[in-house]
Formats: structure tokens, C-alpha cells, sequence
């Protein structure tokens, strides 16, 4: 490591090197900053607080902040949307940075900040000194950033702002390639689901390449979908359909589900066999279904508030085989699960409205939980070769 007395350019070079490198012994953007800190500190540079900020293409999360305290490491925070609207961040000089691509340089301590820049009160009220914020730039055009702040007496000195200065562009490389990775596991979680996502982005990506696997199939569906089609704008049935899909989706992750697609007003999801027992998964779709239905309670509460009409889903619950992977045409494929099995539960599913109910499960099912069940009779089913016998939950 370069000489701790020796403050600037040069004695940076060593980190620099590593930047360049890669981040050796980093395997993850967490462990850059918690590694990237301490060296800069060994290398003279007086740091007490580091924080880099990176944005992401996600649905609900803005972008991750990367906090590093010399006493307590480095915590990752997720910011939303609506943070970028906060002033907490409107008044910070990383909301500059990021409209501008320049640095933000601030003695504290001696004035209050800048109204621009009015955040930063909390750190001279702290003790903090200095503040230097870097701009990261990426390839792409975009420009994320990174601070740093001191308590040292003085503040930092000119050769420690040059050697921060000097790691921003190998630093910048490496965030974008760190993003980038981030940005597409994002993107295969949110359209595939996390674990097709996981399966992708570890080389499942030829037609055909499918495994056979026992699993507990969910397949719902909205009553009244074509009616509701005919009554209300696009919109309001985009706003529907959310809706009804944010009831079930938070309760089937929440519960170890994987929901692999959105079928028009149709879910489909799995809850698969790894490390727990067949009845044990079974009581976990059950349990993901009695939150998705406390939750569209909730939101027909909302929805009669609003003046609008109350909705509806039909679940059917099976357990069996499937074929899951990648099928489709060359160049285009989708990651879901096939078989019987799944045609057994949409066929099922059509039998909740017919039958008065909002919930129906399998016979093999129902034989394979260890909550009781009982017999709504035998029913032919199309696609199904001989009559099969449909349970429903009995509400304990």
C-alpha cells in the first residue's frame, strides 16, 4: 500500500490500479465502497462518511445509495421515486451532480450551507468540515454520483480533492458495469419472475432447455373480465387489473411463490418444491391465498369509497408435475411451466364462478395439505380425460 503520508495523485495510484482491475476481492458494489473507503483512508485521505448514489431501471426503486461509515461499514438503502421529489434530495448537492455532471465542492462548518444545498446542514451540525461530490459518468449518457466528507480540522487538503479526482473515472466504469448487471437482473426478476430470472442470467437461455419438477400450480382469474371490458375505458381496466394483481402478488412472494405470468386478466404462478415438504408448500399457497383475499377486501373497501364496483377473482390450487423452461420460436422465448398439470388447474379455476366459489383446489391437493378440505363432487373437465373430483377449503 502507498506510503499513508504521502496525500494526493501519486498515492492514490494504487487504488486507482485496482479500480482499473476490477475491484479484485469486491464481488458486489456493497463490497467496492466497504473496500474502496478504507483504502483511500490508508492512503491519507482523512474520510469520515462516503456515499455513492446509483440509479437503476426498476419499476418501484429510483436507485440504491451506498452509505460507509468508518464505525459501522456500509449500509445500502433503496430510494423511490418519490425520494427524487424529497427535499432531502432536491436540496443535496448529489440532485446537482446529477442535473449538471459537475462536482459540488463545500467547506462546512464555519456558514450554513447554500440554500441550494440546504441538506447539508445536517452534517456540519455533526461536525463534519469538508464535502466533495464527484460525478460518476457512465457510457450511456447518464450521471450518477458519489460524496465524500471529513471532520478533519481544515477540511481536505488540495492534494486529497486531486486524488479523488483521480479514481472517479475508473470508478465510474466499474459502477456502470456494476449497473448494468444490477439493471438486468431487475429487469428478469420484474418480467419473468425472480426465479426464472436467476435461471436466465446463469446461462437458461436456448429453446428446449427445460426441467421436469413437482410444484403447486395457482392459476386465478378475474370475473367479469369481458363484461368489465365492454362498461370501461382502457384505462380503468389497466387500473383494475393492477389493482387486482397487487392483491395477489406481494401475498404468493410473501409466501415463496414465483409468479411466472400475467395472462390478459389471468395469473399464473408456482410455488416450488426445494428445501420445504409437500404439505408444508401446499399450507403456504393456502396461506397466499388468504392474504390475496384479505387484501381484495381491503380494496373493494377502497373501491366502494370511490364509487366504484367491487371485483372479483376465482384461484384454483393444484400440485404436480410440469415442465419448466424456455420454449417458443428462435429469437423470441418465454420462461413458464407446461403440462397436465397446469391445464388440471386453469381447467379447475373455470369452476369457481359455476360453482359459487371463490376458491377450489385438486383432489391430490386437498390429500396432500394439512388443512381439511372437503368434496364439492366430481366434475368433467375440458382437455381432462376422465371426471375429476374438486375440494374447496373448509374456513377454520
Amino acid at each position: 500500500m502507498t506510503n499513508p503520508t504521502s496525500t494526493g495523485i501519486a498515492a492514490v495510484a494504487s487504488v486507482y490500479d485496482w479500480l482499473v482491475d476490477g475491484a479484485p476481492g469486491a464481488a458486489n458494489a456493497k463490497e467496492v465502497v466497504a473496500q474502496l473507503a478504507p483504502q483511500l483512508l490508508a492512503c491519507g485521505i482523512p474520510l469520515d462518511r462516503v456515499e455513492a448514489f446509483v440509479r437503476t431501471l426498476h419499476p418501484h426503486i429510483v436507485g440504491r445509495g451506498f452509505h460507509w461509515h468508518p464505525d459501522t461499514g456500509v449500509e445500502v438503502r433503496e430510494n423511490s421515486y418519490a425520494y427524487l421529489q424529497s427535499p432531502a434530495f432536491l436540496l443535496s448537492p448529489v440532485s446537482a451532480v446529477f442535473q449538471s455532471g459537475n462536482e459540488v465542492r463545500l467547506h462546512l462548518g464555519e456558514n450554513a450551507p447554500p440554500e441550494q444545498y440546504a441538506a447539508l446542514q445536517r452534517l456540519a451540525d455533526q461536525g463534519y468540515t469538508d464535502y466533495f461530490a464527484g460525478p460518476l459518468r457512465f457510457l450511456s449518457g447518464q450521471v450518477h454520483a458519489i460524496t465524500f466528507a471529513t471532520k478533519r480540522a481544515g477540511g481536505f487538503t488540495v492534494a486529497h480533492i486531486a486524488g479523488l479526482r483521480q479514481i472517479l473515472r475508473p470508478l465510474s466504469r466499474l459502477a456502470e458495469i456494476l449497473a448494468l448487471s444490477r439493471t438486468a437482473v431487475n429487469l428478469l426478476n420484474t418480467y419473468v419472475g425472480n426465479d426464472a430470472g436467476d435461471r436466465i442470467m446463469q446461462g437458461a437461455i436456448r429453446r428446449g432447455d427445460t426441467e421436469s419438477t413437482r410444484a403447486v400450480i395457482w392459476f386465478s382469474d378475474l370475473r367479469g373480465f369481458t363484461a368489465m371490458s365492454s362498461e370501461l375505458p382502457p384505462t380503468a381496466i389497466i387500473a383494475t387489473l393492477n389493482d387486482l394483481f397487487d392483491c395477489q402478488v406481494p401475498a404468493i412472494d410473501a409466501c415463496g411463490g414465483q409468479v411466472l405470468k400475467f395472462i390478459g386478466d389471468g395469473l399464473l404462478a408456482i410455488f416450488p418444491l426445494r428445501t420445504k415438504s409437500e404439505p408444508q408448500v401446499c399450507d403456504a399457497a393456502l396461506d397466499a391465498a388468504g392474504r390475496a383475499f384479505a387484501a381484495l377486501v381491503d380494496l373493494n373497501e377502497r373501491r366502494q369509497s370511490a364509487g366504484q364496483k367491487p371485483i372479483a377473482f376465482g384461484l384454483a390450487l393444484h400440485i404436480g408435475e410440469i415442465a419448466y423452461g424456455n420454449i417458443g420460436g428462435l429469437g423470441r422465448l418465454d420462461f413458464t411451466c407446461i403440462g397436465p398439470a397446469v391445464n388440471l388447474a386453469a381447467r379447475l379455476e373455470s369452476l369457481t364462478s359455476s360453482l359459487g366459489r371463490t376458491m377450489v383446489v385438486s383432489a391430490e391437493f386437498a390429500a396432500t395439505t394439512s388443512k381439511p378440505a372437503q368434496s364439492l363432487g366430481s366434475f368433467a373437465l375440458k382437455g381432462v380425460p376422465a371426471p375429476v373430483e374438486v375440494f374447496a377449503p373448509v374456513q377454520e
